[in-house]
């Protein structure tokens, strides 16, 4: 008597993820490369990288369609599934926690310390230039209130010091944090205030964002606000803010150095 041999069944699925969540992998890495290189076509190469977040989302589905596979039917192929699954885990977790993050924040892309009376941003030529001919609109009232709820900590920094030690510490913190400085006016002149004009680049795609810092005399020491606009897209994910205040951290801890 012949014995028939019964063969296992083995999903497709599984290698599937595990090749969309490879071509994934090398397309949002060769996205992120064109992404931060300032030469290149921000426009392109972000649509690139979705394209390649596209790509490890199917990824990702084809890997749980996998698992349920292999869960009713005994299906060999977990391992791929597995392998697939992580990859495109690792692709999508950034954008996950932003997404995460956005769903408790609201869509504000300017923020500032001074809500009634924003920094303005310089419009010298070379402002201009470095800003790519952009001068960043004032949001309103309106945003400016959600700020106000969404982001209460965000305040002034007021120094015991004179203004011109102000500005110093100021740019000396625009220097540690790698921003791209346009303009630096020391407090004096018609006004009084002093203005730091710079350009700040993200972490991850190193995308342009426009800050301005006003250092104003007080009669006891100087107040310094700031005021961070990006470029692209009418929500920061709370990137604004968060550059606002480690900037402001360092200014202070570079106060308290000098006492």
């Amino acid at each position: 008597m012949r014995r028939l041999l019964v063969e296992e069944p083995v999903t497709r699925a599984g290698p599937l993820a595990q090749r969309l969540a490879l071509f994934a992998v090398i397309a949002t890495g060769i996205a992120l490369i064109l992404v931060r290189d300032p030469r290149a076509d921000t426009g392109a190469a972000l649509s690139a990288l979705v394209a390649g977040l596209a790509v490890a989302l199917a990824a990702a589905a084809a890997a749980v369609y996998a698992f349920v596979q292999v869960w009713r039917e005994g299906a060999r192929g977990l391992g791929a599934a597995l392998g697939g699954l992580i990859l495109a885990m690792m692709v999508l977790g950034y954008p996950a926690y932003l997404g995460l993050r956005g769903l408790w924040l609201p869509p504000l892309s300017d923020i500032s310390t001074d809500i009634d009376n924003p920094p303005a941003f310089s419009r010298s030529r070379a402002a201009f230039a470095a800003r790519g001919g952009r001068y960043p609109p004032d949001p309103g009232t309106a945003l400016r209130e959600r700020q106000r709820g969404a982001y209460p900590q965000i305040a002034p920094l007021t120094l015991d010091i004179g203004a011109d030690e102000a500005f110093e510490l100021a740019r000396q913190a625009a220097l540690k944090r790698h921003w791209q400085i346009v303009e630096a006016i020391r407090p004096g002149g018609r006004t009084g205030n002093g203005r730091i004009e710079a350009v700040a680049r993200g972490l991850i795609l190193n995308l342009p964002n426009d800050v301005t810092v006003r250092i104003r005399p007080r009669a006891d020491g100087a107040r310094i606000d700031v005021r961070s606009a990006s470029r692209l897209g009418g929500r920061d994910f709370g990137s604004n803010a968060d550059r606002i205040r480690t900037y402001l951290d360092d200014v202070a801890n570079l106060a308290l150095a000098m006492k």
